[in-house]
């Protein structure tokens, strides 16, 4: 029997506004993935409020904990593993998940392991299918955009990164300069559906030879748009718009993941995080794999935003490479993964 696909993990993710843990079995097999999302709190401030977020976590951590292990149909004593997001994120959200993973590894002597939330966001794809490598995998989010090379497990290697906005938070940005609700990505998407991309907007390709990304000039541009024709008293076409920005970006995005594929020579592209959930990026990206002959493989929506079921997906790994984290483990906000 393969030790590998019995090996049971308590994921727990609290690096932003989603509560959150699951129970993932082999790494691949999908037994429980509770999440508690905050986003109608965080709404009426037009983002999220780190206090706010950390005194949600505190309130409902346990309870989804324990309602995890109840779906999943297994006790404390079955697991192997606690796996918990260390980082990126909030400082204050990423502690309560951390203290509440150190508490129960300690109270019933289960190794603990420290996940890095982006490689959560890319092992979200293996609970769809198992990865193969090597492998190329866009990760865009709120906080990040990032094109990461891995020849197996555990082994990270960054070709490009953003140099300011991330893609997610330039959506959440540009939403707001266009008076939409937070969050603004998928509103953004639904109207870019009903436009065309009449308005003329820059794309940032930055160096020839780089993978990197910056859309904080995309935000620049939409935002003085907006404050020109308000000077002019023109009535902005809100669908057109949102067409136009949201093609900028996904142009960008596709062209230099395809470029990173082409010059690792793998065959194999991975989409992941929050954004992966936009269905013009996901059109797109069908589209020019398919053309390219390149495998693609993307998450489901629910397993897109926020969610200990990738935690603990990754968390596996890191426990049967004998990564486990000391009881001095702490949350770190700036956590790098290469």
């Amino acid at each position: 029997m393969n030790r590998e696909k019995e090996i049971l993990v308590l994921g727990i993710e609290t690096s932003c506004d989603e509560t959150s843990a699951a129970v993932v079995k082999g790494g691949t097999r999908l037994l429980s993935n509770v999440i508690s999302s905050q986003m109608d709190v965080h709404r009426k401030f037009g983002g999220v409020v780190p206090e706010v977020a950390s005194r949600r976590h505190v309130e409902r951590i346990t309870l989804i904990m324990q309602k995890a292990l109840e779906q999943a149909g297994v006790s404390i004593k079955d697991l192997d593993a606690i796996a918990v997001t260390q980082g990126p994120g909030l400082v204050g959200a990423l502690l309560i998940g951390v203290s509440a993973a150190k508490a129960l590894s300690f109270a019933t002597g289960i190794p603990l392991v420290g996940v890095h939330h982006i490689a959560g966001h890319i092992y979200a794809n293996h609970l769809v299918k198992p990865l193969e490598f090597p492998l190329v995998a866009l990760v865009v989010s709120g906080g990040h955009t990032e094109l990461i090379y891995m020849e197996g497990h555990n082994r990270y290697e960054r070709l490009g990164r953003t140099r300011d906005d991330a893609a997610g938070e330039a959506f959440d940005k540009v939403a707001r300069l266009m008076n939409l609700p937070y969050p603004g990505g998928p509103h953004i998407d639904r109207l870019a559906a009903q436009g065309n991309p009449g308005y003329d907007l820059p794309r940032a390709w930055l160096e020839a030879d780089s993978l990197d990304f910056s859309f904080s000039g995309l935000k620049s541009a939409v935002m003085n748009l907006i404050h020109n024709a308000s000077q002019r008293n023109e009535a902005i076409r809100e669908a057109d718009l949102a067409a136009s920005f949201q093609e900028a970006v996904l142009d960008v995005l596709v062209e230099k993941s395809l470029r990173a594929v082409k010059r690792t020579g793998v065959k194999r592209l991975v989409l992941a995080g929050g954004v992966s959930a936009n269905s013009g990026l996901r059109v797109r990206l069908h589209q020019r794999c398919a053309q390219e002959q390149i495998e693609l493989l993307i998450p489901p929506l629910e397993l897109c935003t926020d969610n200990a079921a990738m935690i603990a997906s990754a968390g596996t790994y890191q426990y049967l490479d004998g990564n486990f984290a000391e009881l001095s483990l702490n949350a770190e906000p700036n956590l790098s993964l290469v």
